[in-house]
């Protein structure tokens, strides 16, 4: 997908919104990317994961065995790239701040699998979920999300595809200007801080 076909698509779904954010990260933003509002849109989001998928070799799509992503922002998209992907799809949780499986989910070792994200900034969550897939004797054969706000930045030590990276500036919430404002602050993430 063309970066301007993808700007237009996320401004569209209302995904780009701007203000004060207090980031999953615990860093802070003028703006945020609410990828549930692209979920919203059944058709968008098919849209947004058939580009992935491709990026990821067409001849690839029956040796993706699972998807996984992390709850809360990695489910619906874990989904429908598994549906994409005729592949497995499965969600990790946090458990006691630590990532881990629930619900019956388990990985076999030697299963190729793709972790999905809606939205990377510094990419912890899906680091956790890396490590996770791999303790479990998983292959993790690449990293896709719906925004990378680093630009490429970000180093998963696989292949990685963002459908819009772009730098969308963040800081430290001891160094944020907005703060230094008194601007009102809003934590639209899905991890409490």
């Amino acid at each position: 997908m063309l970066k301007k076909d993808a700007l237009w698509l996320l401004k569209h779904t209302d995904v780009m919104q701007e203000g004060h954010f207090r980031l999953t990260s615990g860093r802070h933003s003028d703006r945020y990317m609410q990828c549930a509002h692209l979920f919203e849109h059944p058709y968008h989001t098919e849209t947004v994961c058939l580009d992935m998928a491709m990026f990821f070799d067409p001849e690839d799509f029956g040796k993706i065995d699972l998807v996984a992503g992390p709850a809360l922002g990695g489910v619906i998209m874990a989904y429908e790239m598994a549906r994409v992907l005729r592949a497995r799809n499965i969600f990790t949780e946090r458990e006691d701040g630590k990532m881990t499986l629930r619900r019956g989910f388990h990985v076999e070792p030697g299963t190729r699998a793709l972790v999905v994200e809606d939205v990377v900034t510094t990419g912890g969550s899906v680091r956790e979920v890396i490590e996770l897939m791999r303790a479990n004797g998983a292959e993790v054969v690449g990293v896709g999300s719906v925004v990378d706000r680093s630009d490429g930045e970000v180093d998963f030590g696989v292949p990685f595809y963002a459908t819009l990276s772009t730098k969308i500036e963040s800081w430290p919430a001891d160094e944020c200007p907005l703060c230094a404002q008194g601007l009102p602050i809003i934590k639209p993430g899905s991890r409490k801080a």
